[in-house]
């Protein structure tokens, strides 16, 4: 039987295959395709995963959240433009996007007087920038409740079949 591992600060592809209990044996054997001596220099972070195998982990593991993970702390391309997400209970993420479309509901006038020239100058920059700021967490907001979706589908917790149905309608 293989020995659990004592290794300290374990990244989140270690993490997420020791949570489902895999020996990296295991987990390459689910993966069908990646060797463990792969999984382990992932593991180990002298090798940085490819995004097909980012993509068969988090299928395999059903857990969505190393594609963010990947895209947001590994992706040359996503580390600029891909914002980190938490997963978070859908209580949580309801109420915040509740409280910026609240916020954003108060500043849609500010918004129409900043941008009807076309410009923006002078006060209406640090306006504009507050602006920007609600309607980014807005956006990750959104982010993270379409990762809590995927979470629900890939674990099974939403019919795959009745969501697909449901979109579709």
């Amino acid at each position: 039987m293989a020995r659990a591992s004592t290794k300290q600060n374990k990244n989140i592809y270690h993490t997420t295959r020791e949570a489902l209990g895999l020996t990296r044996e295991g987990a390459s054997e689910l993966l069908g395709c990646l060797p463990s001596e792969r999984i382990e220099k992932i593991e180990n972070e002298r090798s940085t995963p490819r995004p097909d195998e980012v993509l068969l982990m988090a299928e395999k593991y059903k857990a969505p959240t190393l594609c963010n993970y990947y895209c947001s702390n590994q992706c040359p391309i996503g580390k600029q433009y891909v914002p980190r997400i938490k997963s978070k209970e859908l209580s949580q993420i309801v109420l915040e996007m509740l409280a910026s479309l609240n916020s954003m509901n108060k500043q849609r006038e500010r918004l129409i007087e900043i941008t009807a020239d076309g410009e923006i100058e002078g006060e209406e920059l640090k306006d504009f920038v507050a602006i920007q700021q609600e309607l980014e967490r807005i956006s990750v907001t959104v982010e993270t409740l379409q990762l809590w979706v995927e979470k629900m589908l890939a674990t099974g917790r939403i019919d795959a079949d009745k969501y697909e149905n449901a979109k579709s309608e």
